[in-house]
């Protein structure tokens, strides 16, 4: 499989996150990890608390639509795994972020930027577990 090297995308995506999560950090004081993010959404401690989440879900679900008007074209996505595959990664990253207390946006951005003791742990984990993982599926089990 020939993986993609997109330098300049992954600097403006990585720009962008780091953005978001210093506005968000200046204008709410609140620290951005997707998860905890959709899990305040989904489970509020206030009405004030949901919107804020509530409208960052918004910009990240709507992100595509600015891309495409920006551009003119849908960004691509490629999917190189079968479905189950993705329902089994899915879980396990649901499982990883539970036990992690965060996600790789919560610990690897802005923990890691508050020099967070856990969260550089954290961040560490999910490198070698990702590296392993991606070891396993392409010489262990074969796939894609």
């Amino acid at each position: 499989m020939e993986t993609a090297f997109t330098p300049w995308a992954s600097l403006a995506g990585g720009a962008m996150i780091g953005t978001a999560a210093v506005l968000l950090m200046l204008v709410a004081g609140r620290i951005m990890g997707a998860t905890g993010v959709l899990a305040g959404a989904v489970l509020p401690a206030s009405r004030a608390d949901a919107m804020w989440r509530w409208v960052m879900i918004g910009g990240m679900v709507t992100a595509p639509g600015l891309f495409l008007l920006i551009t003119g074209d849908w960004p691509e996505v490629t999917v190189p795994v079968s479905t189950p595959m993705l329902i089994v990664g899915g879980f396990l990253v649901g499982l990883g972020v539970t036990f992690g207390g965060g996600c790789t946006s919560g610990h690897g951005v802005c923990g890691i930027a508050r020099l967070s003791p856990r969260s550089v742990v954290a961040t560490g984990v999910f490198m070698a577990t990702c590296a392993a993982t991606v070891y396993v599926v392409r010489h262990g089990v074969g796939a894609v």
